[in-house]
């Protein structure tokens, strides 16, 4: 009850911030010069959410059975040194991962989708690296002690166990994704990044807003949507936003 009330107190506010922010939009101009570029902020949106949709699969599909690889007793000698190499990895500014792409496979979507799947990939394997091996060894002794083989302990024992820190990582790189995704315009891969590095180069604000609030609304939605797959799919008894 005092957590509501706590919860009540702050989201107020907040709700009074926005509404005094969006009368300022509104009286300043900015949000009808936003409205300008609406077909273009339709058009460069699908090709943002396109962008981020198939990179981040990419991601996950690659990351978690990486992670799940390197949780492997028989991998436990090599997995500290691939997660240090990919460690290194992020270490690499995303712009210069871009470049390196480019340079690779030329310009486009290509490349583009390449790049950003590298830069998403480090926090899914992290997670879910960090999730398996963080499974109470009590939970595994039991599951072994009832006959369940190596693959039935994984999936019904270990992976529901570490799903909500497995969804945390998928969370975390889904946000850096699509926050990254605008500068992949810089390389040929199109994205809300062309309205906001336009905006910039002509000293217009309403097409830089347009293409940056874009943007936030996009990770706003993403990181939500994540959230509530991650409510719904994540077992109550390991789950802290269920307890």
């Amino acid at each position: 009850m005092k957590k509501l009330k706590q919860s009540r107190f702050f989201q107020l506010p907040a709700l009074v911030v926005v509404l005094l922010l969006g009368v300022y939009l509104q009286r300043s101009g900015l949000i009808d010069g936003m409205l300008f570029y609406w077909e273009d902020i339709v058009y460069l949106t699908k090709q943002h959410i396109q962008l981020t949709a198939i990179s981040g699969t990419l991601a996950i599909a690659v990351g978690v059975p990486l992670g799940v690889i390197l949780s492997r007793p028989r991998f436990i000698k090599v997995s500290e040194w691939a997660m240090q190499g990919l460690n290194v990895g992020t270490t690499i500014p995303t712009l210069a991962i871009l470049a390196l792409s480019m340079s690779l496979l030329g310009i486009g979507f290509i490349p583009s989708v390449f790049g950003l799947f590298i830069a998403s990939l480090l926090p899914i394997v992290r997670n879910t690296y960090a999730g398996l091996l963080g499974v109470p060894a009590h939970f595994k002794e039991s599951a072994s002690g009832i006959g369940m083989s190596p693959g039935q302990m994984l999936l019904r024992v270990e992976i529901p166990n570490a799903a909500y820190v497995i969804f945390a990582g998928i969370r975390t790189a889904l946000a850096i994704n699509v926050g990254t995704v605008p500068l992949a315009f810089l390389i040929g891969g199109g994205g809300l990044g062309e309205l906001i590095f336009t905006g910039i180069d002509l000293f217009d604000t309403e097409m830089m807003l347009a293409g940056a609030l874009m943007t936030a609304l996009l990770a706003i939605t993403v990181d939500i949507l994540v959230a509530a797959c991650a409510f719904l799919m994540v077992p109550r008894g390991v789950n802290p936003s269920r307890a």
